[in-house]
């Protein structure tokens, strides 16, 4: 959507249903808040995090917050693994990418030595450990989820050199459960698993991005009710259904969007007449 029609229609900064929404505009609920608190902590002890979650509850959200708060932390580098489902001469690639070094993937042990080498440098420059994030961790594979905890594992696995952030649907933790993979479950020093929201905890959603945005009355009562009944306790669902109503309003420029506008647009297709 043009965001000067969005501006000139209803004074919104931005669309508060999108997925790009700014930092200042994230809802950080009690739970978020604790989870980050913890891993500003743990980038001074190393090891494991874990978001956890079904799709659509608000673990990228939640990461996306975790990430805010460490990268406005003193002498913390923070890098992203873009791509989980890597093999291992890819993952190696996107490390050395990452963390400014130069590797030659053929050349396994060597890249082992010099990232441990780097981090190493790192941490007794600053006394705080790089954190390496990621998103979609279900994804990865087993061989490079192994090879990632003896990366971040120095001195007879006595230090940890490395904090690393998972985040991951229900097969993720499923997977960490497995037998190859105990040994990375050990070691998650802190977890945040997130739920289905409640009516209420959706309608809080809703009223504190529309408030962020500029315009808390964009919405009507009645439309957030129905709103978040039907998201089935959904985040990501209520985003999709309140965007697609912001496009329609914003077709027809209309003031404000309520029910009558939900039932429009999601109205069911009409039965086809009975040939008599």
């Amino acid at each position: 959507m043009n965001a000067q029609k969005l501006l000139s229609l209803w004074g919104l900064k931005w669309n508060p249903f999108s997925p790009e929404l700014p930092a200042e505009a994230l809802l950080v609920t009690p739970k978020i808040e604790n989870f980050a608190w913890r891993v500003e902590q743990l980038v001074q002890e190393g090891g494991f995090a874990l978001i956890s979650g079904e799709s659509g509850t608000g673990k990228s959200v939640a990461l996306r917050i975790a990430a805010g708060r460490l990268a406005a932390l003193r002498d913390v580098t923070v890098g992203v693994l873009e791509r989980p489902q890597s093999k291992m001469p890819d993952f190696y690639r996107e490390l050395g990418d990452i963390f400014s070094v130069k590797l030659t993937p053929s050349n396994r042990w060597g890249g082992f030595r010099m990232l441990r080498e780097r981090w190493k440098a790192h941490l007794a420059s600053s006394r705080i450990k790089p954190v390496l994030l990621i998103d979609e961790a279900q994804e990865m594979n087993s061989t490079v989820f192994c090879e990632l905890r003896l990366l971040a594992s120095a001195d007879l696995d006595s230090r940890s050199i490395l904090t690393i952030i998972l985040a991951g649907d229900q097969r993720l933790a499923a997977r960490l459960e497995e037998l190859d993979l105990l040994p990375i479950a050990s070691r998650i020093r802190s977890r945040l698993r997130l739920e289905g929201l409640s009516p209420k905890q959706l309608a809080e959603c809703l009223n504190h991005l529309l408030k962020a945005a500029g315009n808390p009355r964009l919405l009507t009562a009645p439309l957030i009710q129905t709103l978040c009944e039907h998201a089935t306790g959904n985040l990501r669902l209520l985003m999709n259904m309140a965007n697609d109503l912001l496009a329609a309003a914003c077709h027809q420029e209309r003031e404000q969007i309520d029910e009558k506008l939900y039932f429009e647009v999601f109205a069911l297709d009409p039965k086809p007449a009975k040939k008599t």
